[in-house]
C-alpha cells in the first residue's frame, strides 16, 4: 500500500458543500442522531447568495463543486425554494466551476413536480430505504411510530417511473447484517442497481447497540462478502458504494496521494439553516460541545470565508483532528487507504477526536480492502493457472460492478456527504 497523504496546504479547496435547509425532519427514525429535528427554521435566499457569492469569490472552489442538500429531511422545504437557489447559485457561478447538486432523502414526499426539478438540473437523488418492509420499518418511523416503508418504496417506484436515476443507502442492523441475500433480492425486485450501505453507528445521542459485539467486523465481512459476489453474480446491480470506491482507494497511480476531505479544513463546508458553519465531518453540524464551541468556525451571514477558514486554522477542534490523523499515519497499515478516518467517529467512538483506530473505520476501510485483495489475489492465480506469462494481466478493473472501467483519479473516497455523483452520501 501507498503512504502518501495530501499535506494541508495554504488554502483551502472546497469540494463539497453540505447545507441543512432546514434541521426538520418528517419521521422519527429510531437510530437518529440530529438533536433540533423538530425546529422548523427553513434557510434564507439571502444566505444562499452570501454563501455561494462568498465561495465563488474565494477561488476555493474545486473545478466541480457537490452541493448538498441534507437535513433533517430537505424535501419538506417547498420545489420553489430549490429552483431560486439553484438559479441564484447558477448565476453566480464562475464559467471555470462545475456545480453538481444532490439530495439525501427518505423519499415519503416524491412526487412528479419534485421529480422535474431532479431531470431539470440533473440532481443526483439518494433514497434511504433500510431493505424489505420489516427492516425499514423496525426503525424508520413516523413521529406517531408507524413504519414508513409504504410511502418511501412509493417515492423510489415515482423516481422509476419518471426515468430519474436514483441510489439508495441502508442502515445495516443486527437483523439484515444476516439476510445479504434476502436484501439483493428486495433490490433487484424494485429495479434498484445503485446501492450503498450504512452500519448503524454512534453518534451524538445515539449509541449503537451494534459496536458492543466483538464478531461485527466478521458478520460485516461475511454479509459484503455474500452481498458483493451474488451480486455480481446476478449482473444486474451497476454500482455498490463499499467495493467499487474501496477499488479506486486501493489501485491507484503511484504518485496519487490519498485525500480525507474529513481532516482537511474547509474542504467540507457544512452550513445550517441559520448560516452557521463548520467544517470537517458533517454530522458534528448542530451537535454541542463547549469545548469545540459546538463545532462551529462562524457564521456566513456575518463573516467573510477568509475569517473561517482563519477560524478553523486556530481551533482546538482542528488542532486535534490533526493530531489524530498523524496517530493514525503512524499506527494504521490502512493509513494509505483512508487518510486518517472520520473525526466525527473517533470523538463518539472513543472520547477523542486525537484517537485512531473505530469499529467504524474497521468496518468501512478495513473490511472492504480486505475483501478486494482477497479478490484480486482469487482473479490473479486463477490468470496464472490458466494463461501464458506474457498475456495480458488482470487490472483491478475487472472487480468492479458491470466490468466499468475505475477511474484511478479519484482518490477521495470518504463516505460521509462527499461527491454523490461518484460516492453517494453515507448519512440516512
Amino acid at each position: 500500500m501507498l503512504a502518501l497523504h495530501a499535506p494541508i496546504v495554504g488554502r483551502p479547496e472546497v469540494g463539497t458543500v453540505v447545507i441543512q435547509p432546514t434541521a426538520f425532519c418528517n419521521i422519527n427514525c429510531t437510530y437518529c442522531y440530529l438533536p433540533d429535528r423538530n425546529n422548523k427554521h427553513v434557510l434564507s435566499q439571502s444566505t444562499v447568495v452570501r454563501l455561494f457569492s462568498e465561495l465563488f469569490a474565494s477561488g476555493w472552489t474545486c473545478p466541480e463543486l457537490t452541493v448538498i442538500w441534507h437535513a433533517g429531511e430537505p424535501l419538506v422545504v417547498p420545489v420553489g425554494f430549490y429552483r431560486e437557489a439553484f438559479e441564484t447559485i447558477e448565476r453566480l457561478r464562475p464559467q471555470s466551476v462545475v456545480v453538481k447538486h444532490a439530495f439525501q432523502t427518505n423519499g415519503m414526499l416524491i412526487d412528479g413536480e419534485w421529480c422535474a426539478l431532479f431531470r431539470e438540473w440533473q440532481v443526483s437523488v439518494g433514497v434511504s430505504i433500510d431493505g424489505p418492509q420489516p427492516l425499514h420499518d423496525a426503525n424508520r418511523k413516523t413521529r406517531s411510530g408507524a413504519g414508513t416503508f409504504d410511502k418511501t418504496i412509493a417515492g423510489i417506484r415515482c423516481l422509476r417511473s419518471e426515468k430519474v436515476p436514483f441510489h439508495v443507502i441502508s442502515v445495516l442492523s443486527r437483523d439484515s447484517l444476516a439476510m445479504p441475500e434476502e436484501m439483493l433480492a428486495f433490490y433487484l425486485s424494485e429495479g434498484i442497481d445503485h446501492i450503498c450501505f450504512n452500519v448503524e453507528e454512534s453518534e451524538g445521542a445515539h449509541v449503537s447497540s451494534l459496536f458492543a459485539g466483538s464478531e461485527l467486523r466478521q458478520r460485516y465481512e461475511t454479509f459484503l462478502r455474500t452481498f458483493w459476489h451474488s451480486a455480481r453474480a446476478s449482473g444486474r446491480v451497476r454500482f455498490l458504494r463499499e467495493i467499487d470506491l474501496a477499488i479506486a482507494r486501493v489501485f491507484r497511480p503511484n504518485d496519487a496521494p490519498t485525500r480525507n476531505i474529513q481532516t482537511e479544513p474547509l474542504a467540507m463546508l457544512n452550513v445550517d439553516s441559520h448560516g452557521n458553519v463548520s467544517s470537517f465531518s458533517p454530522e458534528l453540524l448542530g451537535l454541542r460541545n463547549a469545548d469545540y464551541a459546538n463545532y462551529l468556525l462562524g457564521n456566513i451571514n456575518t463573516d467573510t470565508l477568509t475569517q473561517i477558514y482563519e477560524a478553523c486554522l486556530r481551533s482546538l477542534m482542528f488542532r486535534d483532528i490533526q493530531a489524530g490523523v498523524e496517530a493514525c499515519r503512524g499506527t494504521c497499515e490502512y493509513f494509505s487507504v483512508c487518510g486518517g478516518g472520520a473525526p466525527v467517529n473517533k470523538l463518539f467512538e472513543n472520547g477523542s477526536f486525537t484517537s485512531t483506530r473505530t469499529s467504524f473505520c474497521t468496518l468501512t476501510q478495513m473490511v472492504p480492502t480486505d475483501l478486494i485483495l482477497e479478490a484480486f489475489d482469487r482473479l490473479e492465480r486463477s490468470w496464472m493457472e490458466t494463461n501464458s506469462p506474457d498475456a495480458a494481466r488482470p487490472t483491478a478493473d475487472a472487480l468492479a460492478f458491470g466490468g466499468g472501467v475505475i477511474d484511478s483519479s479519484v482518490t477521495q473516497t470518504s463516505q460521509k456527504a462527499g461527491h454523490t455523483a461518484v460516492q453517494p452520501s453515507r448519512m440516512p
